[in-house]
């Protein structure tokens, strides 16, 4: 990580670092132990207990310190927990981890120690400047920072940075790009508009016709796919495996990428056959905003895709759409409904599952519809369509995520505004949604969110607290501070219900609720060890529990320094 992503991250990033330097990363081997005299919460029946013991990846005990120790066999590695908490491993279940790896590798000036936006230009300038000055091999300068997407900034301010080397500055959204001129000639972007209308639509041009150095939307892919043809396979394996170990930290175990396509997802089997692949991975085919087209290309793509990969490290058979964008305008994605529907009704015919983007609540009740009508015209099966963020839904919509068997996946450390309680639609109804009977997976949305970190999304479901501050993404991010306020408390959850949802609720979501989840017999031993007992501490100290060793699969792939 660079000397400019500021300090939480980077403290943390040199612990890890050490530990994988000293054997105990995704290279070690899966050992037969014992752990014992630690809170375990299972996720089951009975919902605590003392011990575990984990044989060939997978746990085979369940029980108090005397039970498990009748369990040991000559050789076992017995670890004394001393009282410490352990929960089942966390189930991110919707990040984009090339884009948050990019971030990590770059240059990230929008973190929760500081900020320094687009509207800082000096600030940025010389940042810029000293991190191409400490990384004068890499070829593309990636960055992430938090600007006004109304009001675009322009390429000359990076340009006087670095003009020899393509800058790409992502907004911490990931709805838009911000960009200099050698970045915008890489992707052949120029003063004449694009053929394709699809490509030309997020370009942001003056009224002259040139582009100013912002790019919204589905034509950050003509940007995204020049830059990454540039990097070397052991570039990009090196930026992904940095990436997964950094999630390690935050007792991540398990990720579902929200976006990503054949390419990305050979990454992460080439990093399980090199056996350095500490996160297991779900990946969806989409990128940002663009619609799906369903060229012969993108039909073998994702057919070779699911039958390559399909174990218990790398899977697919996931297809990501979006019926709304994130930057302002809030750009529509599809034509129309029966267009969306009949792309969303073929790839369901063909066995695939379905996720959907959809921020506003026209958005939730179109997928909604879609869903439904699909569900009702096909052979009974199931399906598990997901509706991702669904921050604002119509009252009248709640009851049909659970009907419908829809898993809503959201993100807590989005939450919360100063809405009104009695505000239509709802603001992220969490608990009226569990009450109902619905299936909610919670996740970071990482790099929108940084860091990716649960115990901060936990506070958030627990307290409903209301952040001041500019930035719309990731509680506690760019400086933000809470006003005191809390949005909705009747929606707060406790943390029993939160843990869940970052684990058996993410689980479920990817079809993955009989190996991972929770902490039972037969599953696989993923786990994080954390340094206070989150079920008695004060709600507002959840934030600040860090993870003290992180378990995937038998192996300890993190563990924090004494």
């Amino acid at each position: 990580m660079s000397k400019l992503s500021f300090s939480g991250a980077l403290k943390r990033t040199v612990v890890l670092s050490c530990a994988i330097a000293s054997g105990i990363g995704a290279t070690s081997r899966a050992e037969d132990t014992l752990y014992i005299r630690g809170k375990i919460y299972t996720g089951a029946s009975p919902a605590f207990a003392e011990a575990l013991a984990v044989r060939d990846a997978r746990i085979v005990a369940v029980g108090t310190t005397a039970d498990i120790q009748k369990q040991r066999h000559s050789g076992d590695r017995v670890v004394d927990l001393h009282g410490a908490l352990v929960i089942p491993g966390i189930i991110d279940s919707h990040v984009h981890t090339l884009f948050g790896s990019m971030a990590l590798h770059g240059l990230n000036l929008s973190t929760p120690e500081r900020s320094i936006p687009a509207e800082q230009p000096q600030e940025v300038i010389a940042a810029l400047r000293r991190y191409a000055a400490d990384h004068p091999r890499d070829k593309v300068i990636f960055g992430r920072a938090d600007y006004d997407q109304n009001k675009p900034p322009r390429h000359e301010i990076l340009d006087r940075a670095v003009s020899d080397r393509p800058v790409i500055i992502h907004h911490v959204g990931e709805h838009s790009i911000w960009v200099n001129a050698k970045a915008l000639a890489l992707a052949g972007i120029t003063d004449k508009p694009m053929e394709d209308p699809l490509e030309e639509s997020g370009i942001v041009r003056s009224n002259d016709g040139k582009p100013v150095g912002m790019v919204r939307e589905a034509s950050m892919e003509l940007v995204e796919r020049a830059a990454i043809a540039l990097l070397s396979q052991d570039e990009k394996l090196d930026i992904v495996r940095q990436g997964l170990r950094y999630l390690n930290q935050f007792g991540i175990t398990t990720v579902v990428n929200a976006t990503g396509d054949l390419a990305e997802i050979e990454l992460y089997g080439t990093l399980r056959d090199r056996k350095e692949l500490t996160v297991r991975t779900r990946t969806a085919f989409g990128a940002v905003a663009y619609p799906h087209r369903l060229t012969p290309q993108f039909l073998q793509d994702i057919e070779t895709a699911r039958t390559r990969f399909n174990d218990e490290w790398v899977s697919a058979n996931l297809i990501k759409f979006f019926l709304d964008g994130g930057s302002n305008p809030w750009l529509p994605v599809y034509n129309s409904q029966a267009e969306f529907k009949a792309l969303v009704s073929e790839l369901d015919r063909r066995g695939f599952n379905i996720m959907t983007h959809a921020w506003l609540a026209e958005s939730t009740t179109t997928a909604l519809d879609i869903y439904e009508q699909v569900e009702a015209e096909t052979a009974k099966r199931d399906h598990r369509f997901r509706i991702e963020h669904a921050d604002k839904i119509e009252p009248e919509d709640v009851p049909r995520f659970a009907r419908l068997s829809i898993v809503a996946s959201m993100q807590p450390s989005f939450c919360c505004s100063s809405i009104p309680a009695d505000a239509k639609p709802l603001d992220e109804p969490w608990r009226t949604l569990l009450d109902s009977g619905a299936r909610l997976a919670f996740n970071s949305d990482w790099p929108c969110t940084w860091p990716p970190d649960p115990f901060v999304g936990m506070q958030e479901l627990v307290t409903r607290a209301v952040w001041a501050g500019r930035t719309g993404y990731g509680a506690n991010q760019s400086g933000r501070v809470t006003t005191g306020e809390t949005n909705s408390p009747a929606e707060r959850l406790n943390v029993m219900q939160a843990v869940d949802g970052y684990t058996k609720g993410g689980a479920y979501a990817a079809f993955m609720e009989n190996k991972v989840g929770s902490l039972e017999v037969g599953k696989l031993a993923d786990f994080a060890v954390l340094s206070q007992d989150i079920f008695t501490v004060p709600a507002t100290d959840l934030a600040k529990t860090r993870v003290k060793m992180t378990v995937v699969g038998g192996k300890m792939v993190y563990e924090i320094a004494p």
